[in-house]
């Protein structure tokens, strides 16, 4: 069974994370003893300089890696206790993520890409070319269907990425420096978009290392320095 929340309404709950690996003599400790929930429907930035355990912390959550110690629990589900279908069945349905690199299939196109996720969830065939297209109008690409990656900017990249992350109507959405590779006005195009999901109901965690930008959108800070959670904003340089 998966372990009791202790915060009603919580989405994500995370205790006492640890993530540790050698590099040849040393021990690096990625992420330190962490632990904090956050409740459905929340806009979470999670801040901290270049080496923090930033996207080692969300990397966990999306259940891409596993913990040596605590445990993550989202959606009322145990992550640890899940088995590898149910966890590939998790990271189809329960969460969406959208990276820096944008991570799109170059043979593809736009079309093809977003309407991927759901050919792994199993979707039926029917319903998913329209669920795509749908998706993509949503996020301003109806016109760039048949386009590959190559042939869309930055911004138009990020744009059906987003798409691709939200098809599945996923209850969170994991953002690792969703602006990072774009200039500011593209940058603040994608955030609306984030912001406008996040306000119809769905939980979002940011990784984000530029405080204006979390300070604009989001609704909660977690900050974190050398893997640990810390308490005071002032220790976190961005």
């Amino acid at each position: 069974m998966p372990i009791q929340n202790t915060s009603q309404g919580a989405a994500i709950e995370v205790q006492g994370l640890s993530s540790v690996y050698r590099m040849g003599e040393s021990e690096i400790r990625a992420v330190n003893n962490v632990t904090f929930s956050i409740d459905a429907g929340e806009f979470v930035a999670l801040l901290g300089t270049s080496g923090s355990g930033k996207s080692s912390l969300l990397n966990l959550i999306a259940g891409l890696d596993t913990p040596t110690a605590g445990s993550v629990t989202v959606a009322g589900r145990d992550l640890a206790r899940m088995s590898r279908e149910e966890l590939a069945q998790y990271r189809r349905s329960t969460v969406g993520m959208v990276f820096q690199a944008f991570n799109l299939v170059p043979a593809m196109t736009v079309l093809e890409n977003v309407e991927l996720p759901m050919r792994f969830a199993e979707v039926p065939r029917e319903y998913r070319m329209d669920r795509a297209r749908a998706a993509l109008e949503r996020v301003g690409l109806g016109h760039r269907l048949s386009h590959r990656p190559s042939e869309l900017s930055g911004g138009e990249q990020q744009r059906a990425s987003l798409a691709r992350a939200l098809v599945n109507r996923p209850s969170v959405l994991l953002a690792d420096e969703p602006t990072g590779n774009l200039d500011s006005r593209t940058g603040s195009e994608i955030m609306d978009l984030i912001h406008t999901v996040n306000k119809e109901g769905t939980t979002v965690l940011m990784v984000t290392h530029e405080r204006p930008l979390a300070e604009r959108y989001a609704s909660r800070f977690i900050f974190l320095r050398d893997g640990k959670l810390v308490e005071d904003p002032a220790e976190v340089t961005a």
